[in-house]
């Protein structure tokens, strides 16, 4: 008799639609300061001013910035 795989919530499941281009670059951006090595709120706060995408409202980020965007996206 097979057995089902245990059934598991998708990552993008929950979204009630599809990421916006801001987001998916935003979340690139990320990944790739991630692969970089780079954690750290105030170095990705620079990688982001360098590379893009501008802060909410095509401000600068900040530490407050990023931290308030990633919790509005994480809502």
């Amino acid at each position: 008799m097979r057995s089902l795989p245990p059934l598991y919530l998708e990552t993008h499941q929950h979204r009630s639609a599809p990421p916006t281009a801001y987001e998916n670059l935003l979340g690139d951006s990320l990944e790739r300061a991630f692969g970089q090595g780079i954690y750290e709120i105030d170095a990705l706060v620079v990688y982001l001013n360098t590379a893009g995408p501008s802060g909410p409202d095509a401000q600068p980020w900040t530490q407050a910035s990023f931290e308030q965007e990633m919790a509005r996206l994480g809502a």
